[in-house]
């Protein structure tokens, strides 16, 4: 799996002084994350997200994160519909906060709000919604983006802990994902980890009670369920007959 690839072209700080005159007009133009084959998730989105999306795990044996894959090939989205529709139920938090996002200092404990400039969106002809108000005072729907982007940095706290306690039960592996298309052309994934099924069942009992109080065990389940989706990505790529896909242990699986 490709390095994630950034969709902020140009984040800076949305201050008075720049932008006391801008707006911005938000639809559901997901043009922006065209070249964008995965993108970060959060444990709280599961339930939603394991029913449309495979759900992996990027990272390292030291740190990790979940994703869910858009696409088998590096610059590919197959969840990107003509003009920028998003095609699925569900839209991960990572790109519905887009055109906005955090940035943070270098202690972790201060946080500003960014606007990436290439936003189409952004404009100071008054579409769609002032940032600032005529007192100059952060508009209404500012506070409202900083509430979104407040609860996102607390779910993904409560998501990196999640990926923490995976990795002291040594419970990821990594995986490779394959697909044969209707055209003869084989595809590879390679680069992220799965749990694996047999450790969850190997671990003891008050491990076991723990996940499932803390409500960890479904979600680790939930990741297994949402590995069909591999196949219904592939469905995706011009809905070729013939195409399948299989998910295998990375360290058994053919080249």
């Amino acid at each position: 799996m490709s390095v994630q690839l950034l969709i902020y072209e140009s984040a800076v700080p949305v201050t008075v002084v720049q932008h006391g005159k801008s707006s911005v007009e938000v639809g559901g133009d997901y043009t922006f994350s065209k070249r964008v084959n995965s993108v970060q998730l959060l444990a709280v989105e599961f339930p939603n997200a394991a029913s449309e999306y495979a759900i992996v795990f990027s990272g390292t044996s030291d740190a990790c994160f979940p994703a869910v894959i858009l696409g088998m090939r590096g610059d590919e989205n197959l969840y990107l519909g003509e003009n920028g529709s998003w095609q699925a139920k569900y839209v991960p938090a990572f790109l519905r906060r887009y055109p906005f996002v955090f940035s943070s200092s270098q202690d972790g404990k201060t946080f500003t709000l960014c606007i990436d400039e290439t936003f189409p969106g952004l404009n100071q002809e008054g579409r769609g919604e002032r940032l600032f108000d005529e007192d100059k005072k952060p508009s209404v729907y500012v506070a409202n983006v900083m509430k979104f982007l407040e609860q996102y940095q607390i779910e993904h706290q409560r998501t990196q802990a999640f990926c923490k306690k995976l990795l002291e039960l040594n419970l990821l592996e990594p995986m490779r994902a394959q697909a044969s298309l209707g055209t003869g052309e084989k595809l590879s994934m390679v680069g992220f980890m799965a749990v694996n099924r047999d450790r969850v069942k190997a671990l003891p009992a008050e491990t076991l009670a723990e996940l499932a109080k803390t409500d960890q065990l479904e979600l680790l389940y939930l990741h297994l369920h949402s590995m069909r989706n591999f196949s219904a990505m592939v469905d995706r790529m011009g809905g070729q007959r013939g195409a399948a896909a299989a998910v295998s242990d990375d360290a058994t699986a053919p080249v």
